[in-house]
């Protein structure tokens, strides 16, 4: 069972943990310049925990926290993201998780950005009516190189 919860300062042990994978920062290609650094991602994530603008929630699967999901403003449009513990890809975590929260935050359009060659993480949105408007590209630093960012939009 999939379930959304508000964060408890607990989480954000396995939140840091999971940023700790390779293959997942390589997959995402954003991340902090040193994803190790505990002191950066504390600070970040009290920023988002502390910003009224800002939903985030706690992703479980039977109990177990497995990732993430954020909703900020980026330009002032409502932006999307989350991370889901690699151990749980491919089991249709994300996708609940995405569908929870936009029945939650209902405010549209909402925006989403994902690396180009995140095919699994496009299908999740494109699954959750997302829709493709649009691409940048911008440094990545999981990959130390310019990567192409699809930008998806549910209206």
């Amino acid at each position: 069972m999939i379930e959304l919860r508000p964060v408890e300062p607990a989480d954000l042990d396995k939140f840091f943990e999971y940023q700790q994978d390779p293959e997942a920062n390589q997959m995402a290609g954003f991340r902090a310049k040193n994803p190790a650094d505990r002191g950066v991602f504390d600070h970040y994530w009290q920023s988002l925990l502390n910003a009224p603008s800002v939903t985030v929630r706690t992703v479980t699967a039977d109990g177990e926290v497995v990732g993430n999901v954020v909703v900020y403003r980026s330009e002032g449009v409502p932006e999307l993201n989350y991370w889901t513990a690699k151990s749980h890809w491919g089991r249709g975590v994300t996708s609940a998780a995405v569908e929870q929260l936009l029945r939650e935050f209902t405010e549209r359009p909402i925006r989403a950005r994902v690396v180009k060659d995140n095919v699994g993480s496009i299908k999740v949105l494109e699954k959750a009516g997302f829709r493709r408007i649009g691409e940048v590209q911008d440094f990545a630093n999981a990959r130390a190189a310019i990567v192409t960012e699809e930008i998806l939009e549910l209206a």
